[in-house]
């Protein structure tokens, strides 16, 4: 299985409408429920006025489009990162899903995943 890395720094934030979101931005997740509106997004797109805010993410996608009836895919790499100590943010799309680590990690992260028998890239 191939890991892309996103060469993107990245932010994990809420916001307080998704009008504070530049929608025209390459790169961008929203997330909303009763409870909050959740963005991450590039760290130059983060919009001024958060109500909260973590920078210093890096990121990963699995490449190609995963099909629903694959099982167990985020839980063995989140599960490979957590033997190690590595805390992880997961997104999903549609298509495939994102893992994301903090900066400090995300060398390791790499390697640890590499060796594990993923193609980096």
């Amino acid at each position: 299985m191939e890991l892309k890395r996103i060469e993107h720094d990245l932010t994990v934030c809420k916001v307080h409408d998704v009008l504070d979101i530049d929608m025209s931005s390459e790169f961008y997740f929203v997330g909303k429920t009763d409870e909050e509106i959740s963005l991450v997004c590039k760290t130059e797109d983060t919009p001024a006025g958060t109500i909260e805010r973590d920078d210093g993410w890096k990121g990963f996608r699995i490449q190609g489009t995963l099909d629903f009836s694959l099982i167990g895919i985020l839980s063995k790499l989140s599960g490979i990162l957590a033997e190690h100590k590595i805390g992880i943010f997961a997104v999903s799309t549609y298509n495939t899903d994102y893992i994301l680590v903090k900066e400090e990690n995300f060398e390791k992260a790499m390697k640890i995943l590499a060796s594990g028998g993923y193609t980096v890239t």
